[in-house]
């Protein structure tokens, strides 16, 4: 007797897809879309995913409310630079557990009400997994009025969109394909069952000619020259060929403003150096990290870190205009986290004066760790701000205020 699709293992289904293909093999592209994004089974689309500080990973938002408001203080300017447009957009695009859409609603709410009163707050979300945690943190907000909806891209109208568009680790968990250097050509990686015991079902990897061109034309378009000699035999790497388009819809949906997106990743000419033969694709795992996508399939998330080169030329190519790249450190600090810093600083002082309770110092101190993480270098304050902006002034856009040179803590 035959399994029902929704009885049957993410394995299984994944195998069957495989089966039913002229050559029994998936890119593996395709292989990652399925583990992480599969409707019902996927790991984004089920209860497995886990982020905080004991899950498979953690993001800044996840240490403390300072990044949502540091984000919502450029969001109201943001806003201004716009000339208080009636309604202001802010699309959040891979919200997470809904905790930056959370701390940005509440601190607009009690700091910027004009802006929070203008505030059309989508959030464009895939996994359905994420949708219903999103949900659950959001339904708590007591605030009147709450300017919030779910969207697909698809329910967005074309040119619609004056506000901002921003995500913060999203693109790294898009889909990518990864290709290997043999005997001086470019082969690609393809997923293929290998072996079944029981029915337990395993996956393994062929190499073969690349599905599309357009992953030839890719590291044509980068200026990358993999046949130059300087490559060794077996170079592997990975192409983000769904971040090309995401930022195509993008850009459609864009009518006037920004699009800010914040991920960890290199520029085109470190992320394609030599030196990184195995390419950048990592798997975690109960917050560990590894570098084997068949096992724990639909159990753990796989990322890859994000070509910004690739983002800045498409963008480009679409119809956005390049604003800046700077690091998220810089960027929080110019956006007054070194402010904060201090106050908290003066604050653990006047406390230790007046020999406060223990709590309050430990309270004190973790937050302190907390905001010196977001700017670690070595960190989360090494990770790369992208700003794009479409349909205003160079000047303009370069007014932000986290672009500005920030000052000391």
């Amino acid at each position: 007797m035959s399994l029902s699709p929704q009885e049957k293992s993410l394995r299984h289904l994944i195998a069957d897809k495989i089966v039913a293909t002229p050559n029994r093999r998936i890119s593996f592209a395709e292989y990652m879309d399925l583990v992480l994004y599969h409707p019902q089974q996927g790991y984004y689309a089920t209860g497995a995913v886990n982020i905080g500080s004991e899950g498979d990973f953690f993001t800044s938002s996840h240490l403390g409310h300072d990044f949502g408001e540091l984000l919502a203080e450029q969001f109201a300017q943001m806003w201004e630079i716009l000339g208080h447009p009636q309604p202001f957009t802010l699309v959040e695009m891979g919200a997470g557990q809904g905790l930056v859409a959370a701390d940005v609603l509440n601190y607009l709410y009690r700091q910027y009400p004009g802006c929070f009163a203008a505030l059309d707050y989508i959030i464009v979300e895939k996994a359905a997994g994420l949708i219903t945690k999103q949900q659950q943190v959001l339904n708590q907000l007591k605030l009147p009025n709450l300017p919030l909806r779910w969207c697909s891209f698809d329910e967005i109208s074309d040119n619609s969109v004056i506000g901002c568009c921003f995500s913060n680790e999203l693109v790294d968990a898009f889909p990518v394909h990864q290709v290997v250097l043999e005997k001086g050509q470019l082969q690609e990686a393809y997923v293929t069952t290998v072996t079944t015991e029981g029915d337990e079902i395993h996956f393994g990897e062929v190499t073969d000619n690349s599905s599309t061109p357009e992953l030839n034309e890719y590291f044509q378009w980068m200026g990358i020259d993999l046949y130059s000699g300087a490559y060794p035999d077996g170079y592997r790497t990975e192409v983000n060929l769904a971040g090309l388009d995401w930022m195509k819809t993008i850009t459609n949906k864009l009518q006037r403003g920004f699009l800010l997106t914040i991920d960890y990743g290199y520029s085109a000419d470190r992320y394609y150096l030599p030196i990184r033969h195995h390419g950048t694709l990592k798997c975690y795992y109960r917050h560990r990290h590894h570098d084997n996508p068949y096992v724990n399939v639909g159990q753990q998330d796989i990322t890859a870190h994000v070509n910004f080169t690739a983002l800045e030329r498409q963008g480009e190519l679409s119809g956005l205009q390049t604003v800046e790249l700077t690091k998220q450190g810089l960027f929080l600090m110019a956006l007054g986290l070194g402010d904060r810093i201090s106050a908290l600083s003066a604050s653990g002082s006047q406390q230790g004066q007046a020999i406060a309770g223990a709590q309050d110092l430990i309270r004190i101190m973790r937050r302190r760790d907390a905001l010196h993480q977001l700017i670690d270098p070595t960190g989360l304050g090494g990770f790369i701000v992208l700003v794009q902006s479409k349909g205003l002034s160079q000047e303009k856009a370069r007014s932000l205020k986290g672009l500005m040179i920030p000052p000391m803590a």
